[in-house]
């Protein structure tokens, strides 16, 4: 019997953040990319519209990826398609709903042509690249989502995908735990990789059929009026309870924002959301209907700047203007981060005289990962030989690994990574192995990787201001043709510093008449001159740090 190189498990995001999922599964050489998502950009990160995986171990070793597989269809697991599709050719396997939501995002990026995908049903195990991957069914907030199942010569690795345990879920589709159980009998699950979101909540995660019976009440005790309710698009479950609500109280519902209205339509393609004859209306049709037969079903949950909720609480969205006594439903819960921009459109909202119900007031959300509870559940089902947490902040991942422990996994054999690390699986276990390339790769509009440098001048420039110095030297009579001139932005306003911009202009006048005294005729040694001279002043006379600008031209 020929014998196997060790499984190889590359980590190149979702271990220590939320969002960016992507990890390398390597049997035999080959590579399955396991999700390929984005991260929104946290605060310190102005101007960045997305944050990629660093792709440059997969550029590296591109010819040895053969598919790409999806757990489900949310952003931080397929959004970053798109960008990878750059740099190399695969197949994708998912599920029809999330390779229909990962498309549109590839279609937009004008990548169609290199995007071949392969649907897979619940419970199919077919040839992926080097072995061979079981679909297992798992309860999340967007329908379909995998539990993906290597079959390697090392035995099963286990990645449980974002999960939870709904008894009673909106489609009727359960996780399936007595696959997982099956699979820790035969062959035995040799590591689990397993969602780490909630690891620090104990309990179990309320089933998502509670939000329906919340938004009932919210609709039958606000009679007369309009309501809005804005949730993720993908959230199809919660669309479809919000869509079952309407209807039981005479409402007619239209869709607010691109994403909304792709992801009701392709649902309703797919069998997945139920949508009576009748019900749907144009949002150009609502102001036409009685107040008390309107619902919204708006994008925009997180705040987004130009997200369809974001311009109703400003007054900009064309379509629909919120009035006085109208009803704004956020069903969602702020992703970290996000949780001043959410602020500040509710505030917007009662500035309009809106009522608006969130998480704060009533039950209207429920998360879609699985609590303590759920954890030590999957983890006592599957009985792991070895197990790495995965998909959360570090404090997550820590105390996921201390619930591995506690359930009776060897402690060395569990092991706590983050991003760029890579482990090893033999018949002996699990073991470090290396590190590779891991870092953010930002986007801002259709540019990738601004680069650390950029994100960096942005920040002093937002934080400190910016000062510019322009002067015109004439080389061969060795002087300056004129005062220097200073303009400024951030860092005093000039009307009022007029002395202070004087005595600027002077300091830098003085450095390169003196540097050219002493035989200085080259530009950039003048620049440098003029940006020591003026950065000494400005640190001296106002002990702040802005950007320093030197222009210096030669005539």
């Amino acid at each position: 019997m020929a014998k196997h190189a060790p499984v190889r498990v590359v980590f190149l995001g979702g271990l220590g953040e939320i969002g960016r999922n992507c990890a390398c599964i390597e049997v035999d050489g080959r590579i399955v990319v396991l999700d390929c998502g984005v991260m929104f950009p946290e605060p310190d990160m102005p101007g960045v519209d997305l944050v990629l995986p660093d792709f440059t171990y997969l550029r590296d070793n591109a010819d040895r990826v053969d598919a790409i597989v999806l757990t489900h269809g949310h952003e931080d697991h397929t959004g970053g398609l798109a960008y990878l599709l750059r740099e190399l050719e695969a197949p994708i396997y998912g599920s029809e709903i999330s390779l229909g939501l990962a498309r549109n995002r590839v279609d937009e990026a004008g990548l169609s042509s290199r995007c071949r995908t392969v649907p897979v049903a619940d419970g199919e195990r077919r040839s992926v690249g080097p072995c061979e991957v079981e679909f297992i069914p798992v309860t999340h907030s967007v329908p379909c989502g995998f539990a993906l199942a290597f079959h390697t010569p090392h035995g099963v690795l286990l990645h449980s995908g974002d999960f939870k345990l709904d008894l009673d879920p909106v489609d009727g589709r359960r996780t399936d735990l007595a696959r997982i159980g099956a699979l820790s009998e035969d062959p035995g699950i040799a590591l689990l990789l397993s969602d780490s979101t909630n690891a620090e909540e104990p309990g179990f995660t309320p089933s998502e059929r509670t939000v329906g019976a919340a938004l009932a009440g919210v609709f039958a005790t606000r009679a007369g009026r309009r309501v809005v309710v804005a949730c993720f698009a993908s959230h199809i479950h919660r669309v479809q309870q919000v869509i079952d609500v309407a209807v039981s109280t005479g409402r007619r519902v239209a869709t607010l924002g691109r994403s909304m209205a792709k992801n009701v339509d392709l649902a309703s393609r797919l069998g997945l959301l139920t949508v009576p004859e009748g019900t749907l209306v144009d949002i150009e049709d609502v102001d036409d209907l009685p107040d008390g037969e309107v619902c919204v079903l708006s994008t925009g949950s997180q705040g987004e700047p130009m997200s369809a909720l974001s311009l109703m609480a400003t007054g900009d969205n064309k379509w629909f203007r919120i009035e006085e006594g109208d009803v704004v439903v956020i069903s969602a819960h702020p992703i970290p981060g996000n949780e001043w921009s959410v602020g500040r459109v509710i505030d917007e909202l009662h500035r309009r005289g809106a009522e608006v119900v969130h998480t704060g007031s009533e039950p209207v959300h429920v998360s879609g990962h699985a609590r303590q509870g759920e954890l030590r559940t999957l983890l006592s089902v599957a009985r792991p030989r070895a197990f790495v947490p995965v998909h959360g902040e570090y404090r997550h991942l820590v105390h996921h690994a201390e619930l591995a422990r506690s359930m009776g996994v060897p402690a060395d054999q569990v092991l706590l990574c983050e991003d760029g690390d890579a482990v090893r699986l033999d018949g002996s276990g699990i073991r470090r192995d290396g590190t590779v390339p891991a870092g953010y790769l930002y986007v801002d509009g259709t540019v990738g990787d601004i680069g650390h440098g950029v994100l960096r001048d942005r920040r002093i420039l937002a934080e400190e201001g910016v000062v510019m110095v322009v002067a015109t030297v004439d080389l061969q009579r060795q002087a300056l043709t004129g005062s220097p001139q200073i303009f400024t932005k951030g860092w005093v306003h000039a009307p009022e510093a007029e002395d202070l911009l004087g005595d600027a202009s002077a300091a830098v006048a003085e450095a390169l008449a003196n540097a050219m005294a002493e035989g200085a005729h080259d530009v950039e040694v003048l620049t440098r001159h003029a940006r020591r001279a003026l950065g000494r002043l400005v640190n001296e006379r106002t002990r702040r740090r802005p950007m320093i600008v030197p222009v210096v031209m030669a005539v």
